[in-house]
């Protein structure tokens, strides 16, 4: 079986030291492909060295994460261009954030704003972080529903109508996670009603470690036990499963 991981964060802090590791363990459980989530410049030079140093496995996207937007966004934006020829194959992680408060709502819409642009602009998917401000994201969406964008919804937990809903606004994906195999997670119930060429594998590692490991340091390898989740949820085997997501994360990202 193959894998891909369309959402992982190899340079965070919790992996220093690990980067060689990381990867063997995750090719051992037959991820073969990891695609690095971008947050902002204070990563950006690791994410890409990293992804220099592993062609082939790991692949990097260019983005400003929604909880690194404040007043300055734009100069953060500005930081990424000098990125876009290096391998980039999606702009993410970008999207809204309102967990923990909206004191910068209207900069992070002008900065989604700004990036589905540059995404249309470079004929690239987008990979989207959305937490507490899904109908703020469908008002951006319906305005630039002329862009024809394409992408994933990161981390989805949500309805099957929000599923629906996206496909108004173009070509999109579901990225599934370690929540699915928490005991009681209503995307279990939703997920059954997806069809298979709209989902993805990822794991946000180091973030949402699968059952049983939860509450631990997530990692790539970890891909496999999202995929047995999802197989039981939809009635397959779980080499079905790995077909299908890694066909659909080829299509999506070109990879």
């Amino acid at each position: 079986m193959e894998f891909v991981d369309t959402h992982t964060h190899i340079s965070d802090g919790a992996f220093d030291g690990y980067e060689d590791r990381f990867i063997s363990n995750a090719q051992a459980a037959g991820v073969r492909r990891m695609l690095l989530a971008d947050i902002d410049s204070s990563e950006r030079d690791a994410m890409f060295a990293a992804a220099a140093r592993h062609p082939g496995t790991l692949f990097p996207m260019l983005g400003l994460y929604p909880g690194s937007v404040d007043g300055n966004w734009r100069d953060e934006i500005d930081r990424m261009l000098p990125y876009r020829d290096k391998g980039v194959v999606a702009v993410g992680e970008i999207g809204l954030d309102y967990h923990y408060g909206r004191e910068h709502s209207r900069e992070q819409k002008e900065a989604l704003a700004a990036q589905l642009g540059l995404a249309a602009e470079w004929h690239l998917p987008v990979n989207i972080h959305l937490r507490d401000a899904t109908e703020d994201f469908f008002d951006i969406l319906e305005a630039h529903a002329h862009l024809g964008l394409r992408g994933n919804l990161h981390a989805f937990s949500g309805s099957y109508e929000t599923f629906r809903r996206m496909q108004k606004y173009g070509d999109w994906y579901v990225g599934i996670g370690g929540v699915v195999t928490f005991r009681n997670a209503s995307i279990a119930t939703d997920l059954v009603r997806i069809p298979d060429d709209r989902i993805l594998l990822e794991t946000d590692a180091p973030y949402l470690a699968p059952t049983p490991l939860r509450g631990t340091r997530n990692e790539s390898a970890n891909i496999p036990l999202i995929a047995e989740a999802v197989a039981r949820i939809k009635g397959t085997d779980t080499i079905s499963v790995a077909e299908f997501t890694t066909r659909n994360a080829e299509l999506l990202f070109s990879i």
